[in-house]
C-alpha cells in the first residue's frame, strides 16, 4: 500500500481506478505578421466564440451545480472581453507584430503572473482563471479539440489541475473524486467539487505518477489521504466511513423544516453566509434561517471600477427579493488586508491586515460610503434588511457610520424613494477592542456579529494567512472564547442579540460551548446548516452548561 498526503477540500470517500485527464494541449506558433488588421479579426472571433462556449457551459453548470457554479462560467464570460485584457492582446498584435496564437499566450502569462503575485488570495485564485480563458481562445484559434475521460467505468480523476470548464465538462457519472497536483481549497475546482457533492483532494505534489494508472486507489476528501493499493485493513476501514457519511447525509435531510432547538427547549438561529446573489438557491436548499453574512465586496472585486449605486442596488434587492422576507444582513464593504483591489489605490501597507481597511475606509471616503449606503437603503423597501459595519474598533466610528445613515435616510425621504424603517444596524466584532468595549458598542447598535477569524488572528497576535503558524493560530484558545462571553453578555445585558459569522461558527466541537455562552445565532456556510440542526438538537444545555462557563472561568485549554 502507498500513501499519500494532500489537502481535502470536498468531503467524502472515493473508491476506483484511478485515471489521469487527458488534456488536448494546442500547438503554439509563434511568427511575424505582415497583415496586423487579418490578425487581429481572428482574435475577435476566437473571442466571440469563447464568449458563447462560456455562455453553454454556464447553463450546463447551472443545471448540474446550481446557479453559484454557473456564475464562475458567466465570471469567465467577463474576463474574455476585459478591456485590459483585449488590449494588451491587441498591443502585441498591432505593436509586437505577433500572430493571435502568440499574443493570447503572452497576455495569459502575463496576466497570471500578475494575478499570482497579489497578496489577496482570492485574487491570487484569479491566475487559474485567466489560463482557463486563454485556453480556450487558443483551443478555438488552433482547431484543438477538448479533452476528456476515454474509461468505460467511474474513475478517480488526476490531474496537474483542473480548470473549472474542465470540471463541469467531465461526465459526473464517471467520476468517483478528483486528485490533483496543485490547486487549493478556494480554488473553484474545489468549489465545484464541493457545490456537485464530489471527493476532492489538492496539493499531491508529484507523488502520484504515470505508473499508478488503473490501479485501485482511495480518496479521503476529509482528511486528503490517497491510499494507492490498500490493504485489507484501510479498504474495510474506509468502506464503513463512506457508508457513515452516506447514512448522516440521508438523516441530515429529514432535517429540513425542523426547528434549531436543543433537548431542553433552547433556541438558537442558524442563518447563512453568501459572496453574491448566486449563492441564494444553496442558502433556501440547505433550509438557511436568513443570511447572516452578505459580503458586499464581491461587487467590487468583479467590477474594473467603483459599482454605481443602482448596480449595487439591484443586487442587494435581487437577493432580498430571493429571501422571501427572512432576514438579510449585508455587511458594508469590507476591502483592505488581503482584499486589495487596483482602481481603489490603497497606499502600500507593511501591515495591510492593521491599516486602512474595511469601515476606516467607508469613513475616509465618504462618497464612496454614502454610494453604498443609499443602494441599501433603497433595496431595503423589498424586504428584512440588516447593515452591519465591519472592522470596528471605537465607538465614535459607529456613530460617525450611524450619522451617515441617517443623512441617507433624510435624501431617500426628500427625493420620494422609498426604504423601509426597520433596518437594524449592527457591527462585527472582530478586534480585541470591540469585545472590550462591547458594553458600550451595545448602546449603540442592534445587534454584534463577531468576525472569529479576525478576533482570533489579533487576540493571538496570529497571522490567519501564514500556514506555518500552525497550532499558534488557535480558534478554541480560552482567550479567544472568554472574549465571545463577554461580548454575548454584554449584548443580553444591552438587550441585543449577538451572532458569530466567523468560520467558527460551524466548528461542531464548539457548538455546545456558543450554546452555553449564550449566543443567539450562527451563520455558516450553506452546506453546514443542516449538520449544525444535528448538533443543536443533541445537545443538553442543562447538563453542559456549567461545566463549560467553569472552564472558561478556570481557564482551562483543551488541546
Amino acid at each position: 500500500m502507498i500513501t499519500i498526503q494532500g489537502k481535502g477540500v470536498s468531503n467524502g470517500v472515493g473508491m476506483g481506478p484511478l485515471y489521469f485527464y487527458q488534456r488536448a494541449k494546442a500547438t503554439i506558433t509563434r511568427c511575424t505578421v505582415d497583415d496586423t488588421e487579418a490578425e487581429w479579426s481572428r482574435f475577435k472571433a476566437a473571442q466571440t466564440a469563447a464568449v458563447e462556449q462560456l455562455g453553454e457551459l454556464a447553463e450546463k453548470a447551472r443545471a448540474r451545480a446550481g446557479d453559484e457554479a454557473a456564475l464562475l462560467f458567466e465570471t469567465h464570460q467577463l474576463m474574455a472581453e476585459d478591456l485590459d485584457y483585449e488590449e494588451t492582446v491587441e498591443a502585441f498584435i498591432r505593436q509586437d507584430r505577433l500572430n493571435a496564437e502568440a499574443a493570447v499566450a503572452d497576455t495569459s502569462t502575463q496576466f497570471a503572473e500578475m494575478f499570482a503575485a497579489m497578496d489577496d488570495t482570492y485574487m491570487q485564485a484569479r491566475a487559474a482563471d485567466v489560463k482557463d480563458v486563454s485556453r480556450r481562445i487558443l483551443g478555438i484559434l488552433t482547431g484543438t479539440a477538448e479533452g476528456g475521460i476515454a474509461s468505460e467505468v467511474p474513475v478517480l480523476l488526476a490531474a496537474d489541475d483542473l480548470a473549472p470548464s474542465e470540471t463541469v465538462q467531465l461526465d459526473k457519472a464517471k467520476i468517483l473524486g478528483f486528485i490533483t497536483a496543485g490547486g487549493s481549497g478556494s480554488s473553484h475546482t474545489a468549489i465545484l467539487a464541493r457545490t456537485m457533492g464530489i471527493p476532492a483532494i489538492v496539493g499531491v505534489g508529484d507523488a502520484l505518477k504515470p505508473e499508478h494508472e488503473g490501479r485501485f486507489v482511495i480518496a479521503d476528501g476529509g482528511t486528503g489521504a490517497v491510499y494507492i493499493d490498500p490493504d485489507d485493513e484501510t479498504r474495510a476501514r474506509m468502506e464503513q466511513k463512506r457508508e457513515e457519511q452516506l447514512r448522516l447525509q440521508r438523516l441530515l435531510e429529514t432535517l429540513k423544516g425542523q426547528e434549531n432547538v436543543t433537548k431542553d427547549g433552547k433556541s438558537i438561529r442558524i442563518y447563512c453566509n453568501i459572496g453574491s446573489p448566486e449563492d441564494v438557491p444553496a442558502v433556501l436548499t440547505n433550509d438557511g434561517g436568513g443570511i447572516g453574512l452578505f459580503r458586499s465586496e464581491f461587487l467590487y472585486l468583479n467590477s474594473t471600477n467603483y459599482p454605481t449605486e443602482d448596480e449595487q442596488f439591484e443586487a442587494y434587492k435581487k437577493v432580498l427579493e430571493a429571501m422571501g422576507g427572512r432576514e438579510v444582513i449585508i455587511r458594508t464593504c469590507d476591502i483592505g488586508a488581503d482584499k486589495q483591489i487596483g482602481y481603489f489605490a490603497l497606499p502600500k501597507e507593511d501591515n495591510p491586515a492593521m491599516g486602512m481597511r474595511a469601515l476606516r475606509i467607508s469613513l475616509t471616503r465618504p462618497e464612496f460610503f454614502r454610494t453604498q449606503l443609499r443602494a441599501l437603503y433603497r433595496a431595503s423597501a423589498f424586504g428584512h434588511l440588516g447593515i452591519m459595519f465591519p472592522m470596528v474598533t471605537s465607538v465614535w466610528e459607529v456613530r460617525e457610520a450611524k450619522k451617515m445613515c441617517e443623512s441617507v435616510k433624510a435624501e431617500l425621504k426628500k427625493e420620494g424613494i422609498p426604504y423601509s424603517d426597520g433596518v437594524q444596524i449592527g457591527i462585527m466584532i472582530e478586534t480585541p477592542a470591540a469585545a472590550v468595549m462591547s458594553d458600550r458598542l451595545a448602546c449603540e447598535v442592534d445587534f454584534f456579529s463577531c468576525g472569529t477569524n479576525d478576533l482570533t488572528q489579533y487576540t493571538l497576535a496570529c497571522d490567519r494567512q501564514n500556514n506555518d503558524l500552525g497550532r499558534f493560530y488557535d480558534p478554541h484558545h480560552p482567550a479567544v472564547l472568554r472574549l465571545l462571553k463577554m461580548v454575548a453578555d454584554n449584548a443580553h445585558k444591552a438587550g441585543i442579540w449577538m451572532g458569530i459569522c466567523g468560520e467558527l461558527g460551524a466548528d461542531l466541537e464548539l457548538t455546545e460551548t456558543f450554546l452555553a455562552i449564550g449566543v443567539d445565532e450562527l451563520s455558516v456556510a450553506p452546506g453546514s446548516v443542516l449538520p449544525l440542526r444535528n448538533a443543536v438538537r443533541m445537545t443538553d444545555t442543562r447538563e453542559s452548561a456549567a461545566r463549560i462557563l467553569a472552564e472558561l472561568a478556570a481557564d482551562h485549554h483543551r488541546i
